[in-house]
């Protein structure tokens, strides 16, 4: 009789659960639910803005690591006060992920219109260089000549970004509107520019901004010369060691990764007799995609030998230009935990900025998003260096204007694009032009779209006067290409853009499934979280009026 009445009691007990959980209203369990989503979206998403709140919203200080004797402390950054400050992110994006996901579906560029040059390296690789002069926003007919001392920022996109990438176009903007001349050097194989060699760009890959800043200083060497790069140059060692340490970083991983195989789909024909073509398709993560390509186009021996070798960290303390470096502390691939803070505080050319919140490459601030915090404080601190007696000076060396591997792509300096796609020299003096300055040559630019930006951490450096590119390894020798006839410039040019066109529309699917997966795996990752949110909240509810009886 005991065992009945113990499977009695059990019923009776089951009974009274299920009575008084239907005595609690279905309005009650809505707001319970709508609290514990708002809960974990507020976790999830890694909101802030009841903090912003809670500081008046009065954003939160920037903080400055530098050397104690430092001059490009004390004669720059001191003198901006966007470094000394306080950045407020918009409140409406008062996220990490919503400040990234937003720069890369949006981000409200200004609009303006680039002229493009093909610049041909040594190697046999193009380069697409957009300009931005200063008269161009002023619906002038402006070039470079030789002799101009206009400051020019060389700026450097990051990871499968390009010239049309929103930040680079506010940056590029913001410059250019001061007074100052802008070029992007786009990486190779990217900007709507084939593959013409067998090398292809990668973390540790500088000898295409080195020798891009090498022609630049001969072909203008009264021009002051800056840098500004971003993202993917400033912490490559990321891409492994933190990228995949929370939930939502493994779905950027997962995102980028399919930036890299959109990448890799606009050059297959080269890279599939390259690297291996399987492995790259069915990559989910970057690790697996410098795996199977960049490891074996730049044959490094594993992965962590790739990552090792192009950490930034690792060439911080050898820095002698004056550089700027900018980082969000919540940013979601460069972690905070991938910042070289004691390399930077060690050397006396290095101002670190570090700010509570801005995502990646995004600082958006003001009611309507329209500014990025960071693209003030890069131009105050170039303006303030390009004023102060800190400019790093460095001898010109003899620079050796021809090579074997000479191509003759690139006949024309600058292009335009037609409506069908395709891109065709323009030349105002002709073919016997050999000059190559803009100034010689009639362009029409062409407005680019916006694209999805890459990893970030910035960097802003200078060069003046008798200088050219410093940093690891050797400067290596500018190449200007040879310039024959128009004809023979627009079939290789066609021969160039041709394999992009067809499929430049297949990387833009595979941006925008980058920008959906990230929406859809939170789904599917959170429903479960929130059932057993939900359970462990019913069950102290019932538990309470069960004890009371």
């Amino acid at each position: 009789m005991s065992g009945l009445e113990a499977v009695a009691g059990a019923e009776s007990a089951c009974e009274l659960l299920l009575r008084a959980a239907a005595m609690v209203p279905a309005e009650h369990y809505a707001l319970a639910a709508v609290a514990a989503v708002a809960v974990f979206l507020y976790l999830f998403l890694e909101l802030h803005v009841i903090g912003d709140a809670l500081r008046g919203f009065r954003g939160g200080r920037v903080e400055l690591t530098f050397h104690p004797a430092s001059e490009i402390y004390h004669r720059v950054a001191s003198k901006c006060r966007s470094l000394h400050g306080r950045y407020l992110a918009t409140p409406w994006l008062a996220s990490p992920h919503l400040q990234t996901l937003f720069l890369g579906i949006s981000g409200r560029p200004p609009s303006f219109t680039y002229k493009r040059q093909l610049y041909t390296v040594r190697d046999g690789g193009t380069i697409a260089l957009d300009w931005l002069l200063a008269s161009d926003l002023e619906d002038a007919d402006g070039f470079i000549s030789k002799d101009d001392s206009t400051p020019l920022a060389v700026v450097v996109p990051g990871l499968t970004s390009d010239s049309a990438a929103a930040y680079v176009k506010h940056l590029a903007f913001s410059i250019a509107s001061k007074g100052w001349n802008v070029v992007v050097s786009n990486h190779r194989g990217l900007g709507g520019v084939s593959i013409t060699s067998d090398c292809f760009y990668n973390g540790g890959w500088t000898e295409d901004v080195r020798e891009v800043i090498n022609y630049l200083h001969h072909k203008y060497p009264k021009t002051p010369l800056f840098c500004v790069g971003t993202s993917i140059g400033a912490n490559i060692v990321i891409g492994d060691r933190f990228i995949s340490r929370k939930l939502v970083q493994r779905i950027y991983d997962k995102a980028l990764a399919i930036g890299l195989k959109g990448y890799a789909k606009l050059h297959q024909p080269v890279l599939a007799r390259l690297a291996n073509w399987e492995g790259i398709k069915k990559s989910r993560s970057i690790r697996e995609f410098d795996h199977h390509a960049t490891c074996v186009v730049a044959r490094y021996e594993t992965v962590d030998t790739y990552y090792r070798r192009c950490s930034s960290a690792s060439f911080v303390g050898n820095v002698s230009v004056p550089l700027l470096c900018i980082n969000a502390l919540d940013d979601p691939l460069c972690t905070r935990e991938a910042i070289p803070w004691d390399e930077c505080r060690a050397n006396k050319n290095i101002v670190l900025a570090t700010t509570p919140n801005g995502g990646h490459l995004a600082f958006f601030q003001g009611l309507t998003a329209g500014r990025l915090w960071w693209v003030g404080a890069a131009s105050e601190f170039l303006f303030a260096l390009h004023d102060s007696s800190c400019m790093h000076r460095q001898k010109a060396n003899d620079h050796v204007l021809h090579s074997s591997l000479e191509s003759s792509i690139d006949k024309s300096p600058y292009v335009n694009f037609m409506e069908d796609g395709m891109v065709a020299p323009v030349t105002k003096d002709g073919p016997g032009n050999d000059d190559g300055s803009p100034s010689n040559h009639e362009i029409d630019g062409v407005q680019l779209s916006n694209r999805v930006g890459g990893r970030q951490q910035l960097e802003v450096s200078s060069e003046k006067d008798d200088e050219h590119a410093s940093g690891s390894g050797n400067g290596s020798t500018a190449v200007p290409a040879n310039r024959q006839g128009d004809g023979t410039n627009s079939n290789k040019l066609h021969e160039i853009i041709a394999p992009v066109k067809r499929s430049i529309n297949q990387l833009a699917r595979y941006q925008g499934r980058s920008v959906w997966l990230l929406a859809y795996v939170a789904f599917v990752t959170s429903w479960q979280l929130l059932g057993s949110l939900a359970f462990i909240t019913f069950r102290k509810k019932f538990r309470n009026p069960l004890r009371a009886k």
